[in-house]
């Protein structure tokens, strides 16, 4: 089925204050927007209308023709909003809408997926937390009475809904609703409950970004990769590891330069990355790359990490080798892998050991070298 998320953010957010609407307020190094939005792309939805106010021309040109990205114009309260929305996913095919507040940047892909798969069993479906501290009525700062709390539960987004039903309760609506489950409701739709997250926080008030940065800090795509790569002696009078040249009766063969610390390093950024292997990305069959610098291919791979929003944390690369002796180079090699890597050379080990001369690295065959790499995105 077709699945399309409805984020509302055309609102003002006054209570949050700062003086600019909160979904386009920084959070983490981000706005709270661009939050909200990764996180349905994470998701993997079909299509994402982002409802944005008509007085807000720099959003409507950021976000216009980007891909799956729908714009749709707010209206004079948040009903109005959402049925300008839904119509815009009029004749895609859609079968299933989540609707999202776009404060609601904590979102989880589980949650996400728990609503979307609870549309299989009825029309509607909404995450919610129950109540558990107590409850009190007031007046003029002072406890007037108590609530009984059973059967309350706290409302949360996204409301999911089969597309079709809650256009057709959105249209035939006075307006005026909290929410789209009351929107459904007054339809005459089932609305299931679903286990909602206390990190599915709505930031309301100032002091609610901090929480959203704390929830999101511990929240981030951490990626481990590993690099294997092994290379064999031949006539020569150096060897290059890890971007130095170090004297010796013979050199590495290879395609490239033969500089097996970098091959395993760049193959554990590209294994993190779940981006392939060097000869993926420059195939040996490929002339160009003969007698090339392995820099090249290492600073490939840092690239494509940053392109793909990671930090590189920190690499590992292990030398496996009789001789030549690493340890009186291990400090330039850091220094040379981390300017090429981007990163500060207290993020680089680089060492070595032998195999005791057991097999073709202790019978002074070759080289082997083992790598590995952190990534991570906030």
């Amino acid at each position: 089925m077709t699945t399309a998320a409805l984020i509302v953010a055309a609102g003002r957010g006054t209570r949050a204050g700062g003086g600019t609407p909160k979904q386009w307020r920084p959070l983490k190094g981000r706005r709270v927007i661009d939050w909200t939005l990764d996180a349905f792309e994470k998701a993997g939805v079909d299509f994402t209308v982002l409802v944005l106010s008509a007085d807000d021309p720099h959003a409507w040109t950021e976000f216009s023709g980007k891909p799956g990205l729908i714009l749709a114009e707010g209206g004079a309260e948040r009903a109005a909003s959402v049925l300008n929305g839904l119509k815009a996913l009029d004749g895609r095919g859609v079968d299933k809408v989540l609707i999202h507040d776009a404060a609601r940047p904590c979102v989880s892909t589980a949650l996400s997926h728990g609503i979307i798969n609870a549309l299989d069993l009825g029309s509607a479906a909404a995450p919610a937390l129950a109540v558990t501290d107590a409850l009190w009525t007031g007046a003029d700062g002072s406890v007037t009475g108590t609530q009984d709390r059973n059967g309350l539960f706290a409302a949360q987004t996204p409301q999911g809904f089969r597309y079709q039903d809650i256009l057709a309760a959105h249209l035939a609506h006075p307006g005026g609703a909290a929410d789209d489950v009351e929107v459904a409701r007054a339809a005459g739709l089932d609305v299931r409950i679903i286990p909602g997250e206390p990190d599915n926080i709505k930031i309301t008030r100032p002091e609610d970004f901090a929480r959203a940065e704390r929830i999101l800090g511990a929240d981030m795509d951490i990626r481990l990769g590993n690099g294997y790569d092994v290379h064999r002696f031949g006539p020569g009078d150096s060897v290059i590891l890890c971007g130095v040249e170090i004297p010796h009766e013979k050199t590495l063969q290879g395609h490239s330069d033969a500089d097996v610390g970098m091959h395993a390093v760049t193959d554990a950024i590209y294994g993190a990355l779940a981006q392939g292997d060097i000869g993926q990305h420059f195939p040996p069959s490929d002339p160009q790359w003969k007698g090339a610098a392995s820099e090249i291919f290492l600073r490939h791979a840092a690239n494509l990490a940053r392109e793909m929003g990671f930090t590189l944390s920190n690499v590992d690369c292990t030398l496996i080798c009789e001789y030549p002796k690493v340890g009186p180079h291990a400090a330039k090699m850091r220094s040379v892998m981390a300017e090429i890597l981007g990163i500060e050379a207290s993020r680089v080990s680089i060492k070595a050991t032998t195999s005791e001369r057991l097999g073709f690295t202790g019978r002074g065959e070759g080289i082997a070298a083992i790598a590995t790499a952190a990534l991570v995105k906030p």
